[in-house]
């Protein structure tokens, strides 16, 4: 069953597989200096900034949903980047596996990996977040990699990572405001080699509906939702749970 549902997430439509395949040579070649600086203490401008602040707010409170002790749990951390909550599990006793599609970005992730939690804290993959062979978990986080694909997609996809998690999958999505419709707009004027694949808002009303309708999370619940909105950063956080 599990090995269905991941066919069927990752297949049913063209989207996800260009998507997938627009984000691996954006984050392995185009932007890899940028998320470079990024994710690390180095200066970046005021706009950078503001995408560095939100993501850490968002990652506080993602991990700010899962337990304070996490000895003996197994956490997916899908689409890991370069690996910094995947850090802040380990160090609450989680056996994490990270996984993203960018060698790069992993590379950076085993670099950064800090000394004092041992080589074996972590158990990084190059590849796609919803391949059955990772194995299965208690608890999925899936911050900002979701938000490339479209709404149907991402249901898809979340309905797969369910099929391998007991416990709770956390994920974000961008939500449909009129300034990040601004954003979109104004991001399409850029020469097309120098864009990012493209974000796809969504209304949260409709993430909300779309995932009650999906059969494969029927015994999920939605939870706590979260939005942060940090100068040019836009994110929703979701949880949902088991029951």
């Amino acid at each position: 069953m599990p090995d269905l549902i991941y066919r069927t997430a990752a297949s049913q439509t063209d989207t996800y597989q260009a998507r997938r395949g627009e984000l691996h040579a954006y984050f392995d070649r185009t932007a890899v200096e940028a998320w470079k600086r990024l994710t690390s203490d180095a200066p970046v401008n005021r706009i950078r900034a503001t995408v560095r602040a939100g993501r850490e707010e968002m990652r506080s409170t993602l991990l700010g949903w899962l337990p304070g002790d996490l000895r003996g749990a197994r956490l997916l951390d899908a689409g890991c980047g370069t690996g910094a909550l995947s850090v802040e599990a380990a160090r609450r006793g989680a056996r994490v596996t990270a996984i993203d599609l960018s060698p790069t970005l992993i590379g950076l992730a085993r670099d950064r990996l800090p000394r004092d939690l041992g080589d074996g804290a972590i158990d990084f993959h190059v590849g796609d977040m919803l391949d059955p062979g990772l194995g299965h978990f208690d608890y999925v986080v899936a911050m900002d990699s979701l938000i490339h694909y479209r709404t149907q997609d991402v249901v898809g996809a979340l309905a797969g990572l369910a099929a391998r998690s007991d416990r709770g999958v956390l994920f974000t999505f961008a939500p449909r405001t009129a300034l990040l419709s601004v954003m979109h707009a104004v991001g399409r004027l850029f020469p097309r080699g120098d864009r990012a694949p493209a974000i796809e808002p969504a209304r949260e009303l409709t993430v909300a509906r779309l995932i009650g309708a999906q059969s494969g999370l029927a015994s999920w619940r939605q939870a706590r939702t979260h939005r942060v909105m940090t100068g040019f950063y836009m994110s929703q956080a979701k949880e949902l749970v088991r029951g």
